[in-house]
């Protein structure tokens, strides 16, 4: 326990007050044809990262004829507006980084950047339609919050590409990812996904 041990934390933050910024962040991306919008159905998109096969969309910002990359950013724009209205088209697409598909790091094929769901959010309720993941948020996050080393375990190893990726990216500070195993206990939970049940239960408020 953080409490017994003395450690206070100087601040603490919520992404989601971030969550201006790493729109911004999406759409830099967008217009300089370093990400797209793809509608392609997940299970359909599922299978072709495994198959290493691009996307039909991916065409949207792989021109470099200046009169296509025009296009293509338009198009791409056109669709991340859909995507931010929440409309029904918009929740079925989502915003890529366009990477490599042939990477033998499965994380590197084009990874999910920005997902669209039409829900309140517990902070920021219904402000949003479109929300960044996990692996797009943190590198961003932990950039702009002036976090020089960033505390991960072994099994996200494989997404330490991923985070620098969007740092270089982006143009931002870069900070230094430290390793270390995972740490299991017995006789408790720490899984989050198990702990959600005690919030949805009521035995906690999360």
């Amino acid at each position: 326990d953080v409490a017994m041990l003395q450690i206070k934390p100087d601040q603490f933050t919520y992404t989601s007050d971030h969550f201006p910024t790493i729109l911004r962040m999406g759409e830099k991306l967008l217009q300089e044809g370093k990400a797209y919008i793809d509608d392609t159905p997940p299970d359909v998109m599922k299978q072709e990262r495994e198959q290493r096969a691009e996307s039909c969309n991916r065409s949207n910002s792989k021109h470099h004829h200046m009169l296509f990359i025009s296009a293509a950013v338009e198009k791409n724009m056109q669709m991340w507006e859909e995507m931010k209205k929440g409309t029904e088209f918009g929740q079925t697409c989502c915003m890529r980084a366009k990477i490599d598909m042939n990477s033998n790091n499965g994380c590197l094929r084009d990874p999910t950047l920005f997902r669209c769901k039409n829900a309140p959010h517990p902070r920021t309720g219904s402000t949003y339609k479109v929300y960044p993941t996990y692996d797009f948020a943190c590198p961003i996050v932990d950039s702009v919050e002036g976090v020089t080393h960033a505390l991960r375990t072994t099994e996200y190893h494989d997404r330490d590409e991923q985070f620098y990726w969007v740092i270089d990216a982006l143009g931002l500070r870069k900070p230094y990812i430290w390793e270390y195993a995972r740490l299991n206990l017995n006789n408790t939970v720490l899984s989050k996904r198990k702990l959600t049940w005690f919030v949805d239960q009521g035995y906690v408020d999360g």
